[in-house]
């Protein structure tokens, strides 16, 4: 007598379980289409516009982060160097060069949600173009490594992966076509544990 009621009971909550999972899984595994990526740097310059595709407009919905206008800033993320090797907190990373054309810029470290990571307090976990160190031809070198170093320093989080997060703000190339032409700079892996 309860049989057919209880099969189409586990029925529907096996089909929306599995649907929800689903679409939960699809909107962490991506930000949506469109992204440019040069070296190790990731950008979404259509994630924050109009014209963005559904799964993006759903994962910022879902995420509840405030966006930037097109003309505002243009977010850059890397999870891998250069030579696309996951980064990892047990190995030193460098990050040197030239930033593109923008009035400000911010790097932090992130857990691999976007969010910044969790440090112990005193240590660097953000710079910006106000405080890093220049060299004359006004590039840049950033270690980025647990112990502290001279000079550009960001620290790591204690073990596990991370992401670094690039943020232009007032930048004439967000809002234009010419982003794929942008030289970002390289990030390279100096080496990993106590060598």
């Amino acid at each position: 007598m309860f049989r057919f009621p209880l099969f189409i009971l586990v029925t529907l909550i096996v089909a929306f379980g599995g649907g929800i999972m689903i679409t939960l899984y699809a909107l962490d595994a991506t930000q949506g289409f469109g992204a440019i990526k040069l070296g190790a740097w990731e950008a979404f310059p259509a994630l924050q516009t109009v014209d963005a595709d559904p799964y993006a407009k759903s994962h910022r919905a879902r995420a509840g982060k405030l966006l930037y206008g097109s003309a505002e800033g243009l977010t850059f993320t890397a999870s891998v160097d250069d030579e696309g090797a996951r980064l990892n907190a047990g190995c030193r990373y460098r990050i040197s060069g030239q930033t593109p054309p923008a009035r400000l810029w911010t790097l932090f470290t992130a857990d691999n949600g976007g969010n910044p990571a969790a440090m112990k307090p005193g240590l660097p976990s953000a710079l910006n173009s106000w405080t890093v160190l220049r060299q004359p031809d006004s590039s840049f070198s950033i270690e980025i490594s647990a112990g502290a170093q001279p000079g550009n320093w960001l620290a790591l989080p204690q073990a596990g992966t991370f992401r670094l997060v690039l943020t232009l703000f007032d930048t004439p190339t967000a809002g234009s076509s010419g982003v794929i032409d942008l030289a970002m700079p390289k990030l390279t892996k100096t080496g990993c544990g106590n060598v």
